[in-house]
Formats: structure tokens, sequence, C-alpha cells
């Protein structure tokens, strides 16, 4: 039979043993959640890495670029001119850039950005970006659309558009700046940097699709200028 010593002994012990398995479940969540977040990132990398440029995409109705990053306006109006869609539209302009402008920066044809380009100012971001690409393609009517931006920003994208448009054909058209289908990516810090940012922001697309309440615009917007960051 315990004395009194024992059973306070026992009694002050239990509490230090539930705390140590609450540490233990939390450390093993931890430790769970790392794994599953590094195992996606490298899945998420690899399947950025192996995205290429079509040598010769089939033709649509339309075309969109998203601006912000290197060659993808250049590679959406040798799309247009080469008529693999009708018309071409630039999504997140800056509110300073006319399409005058756009066409010197692309040494585009002045009659080619007269009559078949549309440029939208009001996006600020990915989401914004969807929402304009999404009034645009449902006022011309368009079954299928080219979908131009880099092959990092392409899962993203594709995601927050198929919400607005799922019924459209969108057909991705990724621009490639740096090849890292040879797994490059892995000693490439810049390129790293790149691909880990654009992972935690396709993940928050993501977790807005399962809590629409959810909203990146819920954060400090940055300045406009920050478009490269798309």
């Amino acid at each position: 039979m315990k004395g009194p010593e024992s059973r306070q002994a026992a009694a002050e012990g239990r509490p230090r043993r539930r705390a140590r398995r609450i540490v233990g479940i939390a450390c093993a969540i931890l430790f769970g959640g790392a794994l599953a977040f590094l195992g996606g990132f490298a899945a998420f990398a690899s399947h950025v890495a192996r995205l290429t440029t079509p040598d010769e995409p089939a033709s649509a109705d339309a075309i969109i670029v998203l601006t912000g990053g290197e060659k993808r306006l250049d590679a959406a109006v040798d799309l247009l001119k080469s008529g693999k869609g009708r018309r071409l539209l630039i999504s997140g302009v800056h509110p300073t850039a006319g399409l005058s402008d756009l066409r010197r920066a692309t040494g585009g044809d002045a009659g080619l950005f007269s009559c078949c380009v549309d440029i939208d100012h009001a996006a600020l971001d990915t989401i914004g970006n969807a929402e304009e690409s999404a009034k645009w393609v449902t006022s011309h009517a368009y079954d299928s659309v080219i979908i131009v931006t880099n092959n990092y920003h392409m899962p993203r994208s594709l995601l927050e558009l198929k919400r607005l448009i799922g019924d459209t054909d969108l057909r991705p058209y990724p621009v490639v700046n740096t090849r890292l289908d040879s797994g490059e990516w892995v000693g490439n810090r810049e390129a790293l940097r790149v691909l880990f940012t654009e992972y935690a922001k396709y993940l928050g697309a993501v977790a807005r699709g399962f809590v629409p309440g959810l909203s990146l615009r819920q954060l400090p917007q940055e300045a406009h200028s920050a478009h490269a960051a798309n």
C-alpha cells in the first residue's frame, strides 16, 4: 500500500507527463508539417523546372500576358504577330504606361497595337490579373486563350484564372529565362529564392480556395512598381 508521500509524488508527476506528451505531439506535428512543406516544395520546383516554351503552340482565340517578368511581353507580342491569337490583353500595366510606350518597348508594329492590343491598368497582383482577364474574356466570349507568364508564375496564374474563367480553354505558354530542367535550381541560390517565394504564394492561393474569405488583399498592398514580384 502506497504511503502519502508516494501518492503525492505520483499526483505531482502526472501533470509533467501530460506536458511531455503534449510537447511530443506538438513536435511530431511540426516535424511532419515541415516534411510535407519541403516535399511539396520539391514537387513544385520540379514541376516548374519541367515547364518549357512550346516550339509551335496551337492557335487560340486570344492571348493574355501577365506583366511583371522578363521577356513575357515580347513573347506575347510575337505570338500575336504570328497569328496565334486574334487579340492580346496586357494585364497589370503600370498606370503611367500607355499603349505607345509598350509598343516602343517591344518594337511592335503600330498598326498591330492599334487594332489588336488592349491594356489593363487595374490589376496590382496575380489575383487582379485573373479578375481583369476574366472580364476581358467574358466580354469577348473567347473559348480559348493562351496564357503567357514566366514558368515559375504559371501554376499560380492558372489556378487563379481557372477559378474565374474555368470554362475557357487556358493554354499555358511559359516563358523560361533560366533553364532549370536538369535540376540546376538545387544549387542556384537566386532560383531557389524565386521558387520558394512563389511556392509560398501558391500555397496561399490554394488556401484561399478552401477559405473563400481569406484574401491577400487584406494584407498591406505593395507599391505598384513591385509588379516584378508577381
